[in-house]
C-alpha cells in the first residue's frame, strides 16, 4: 500500500510517515495541495491522508482535485478542528476522518477499512 500524506505541519506530517513506515506501510510525505499534486505527476499511491485545513489549498479542495486524475483513489480526512463548521464543508460526507493528534493504530485500521471499501 502506497500512501500520500499531507499536512501542512511538516513535523507532524514528516514524523506520521517515519512511524508508518516502521509498520511496513510505504508513506510519502507533503507540507502542502501544491506539493501532494507535484508527486502525484510522478508517483502513483492508493490511497492519500488530508489535513483539512492547509493554507492556500486545504484537504476537501485538494481531494476534489485529485479525484479528478485518479478516481479509484481513496482518502482520509485528519483535522485538529472537529466542528460542525468542517462538517458544513463537506468532512462529513468523507466516511473515513479522524481528528488529531491521531493514535497510529486507529488510522492503520482506518486505512485498511479504506482500501477495502468498508
Amino acid at each position: 500500500m502506497r500512501i500520500l500524506l499531507v499536512d501542512d505541519e511538516t513535523d507532524y506530517v514528516s514524523t506520521l510517515a517515519e512511524r508508518l513506515s516502521f509498520r511496513g506501510i510505504e508513506a510519502q510525505w507533503a507540507s502542502g495541495g501544491q506539493e501532494a499534486m507535484r508527486y502525484l505527476e510522478n508517483n502513483q499511491y492508493d490511497l492519500a491522508v488530508l489535513d483539512v485545513k492547509m493554507p492556500k489549498i486545504g484537504g476537501i479542495e485538494l481531494k476534489k482535485q485529485i479525484q479528478k486524475r485518479y478516481p479509484d483513489m481513496k482518502f482520509i480526512y485528519l483535522t485538529g478542528h472537529g466542528s460542525e463548521e468542517d462538517y458544513n464543508k463537506g468532512v462529513a460526507d468523507s466516511v473515513y476522518y479522524l481528528i488529531k493528534p491521531v493514535n497510529i493504530e486507529d488510522l492503520v485500521k482506518m486505512m485498511k477499512k479504506a482500501m477495502e471499501g468498508k
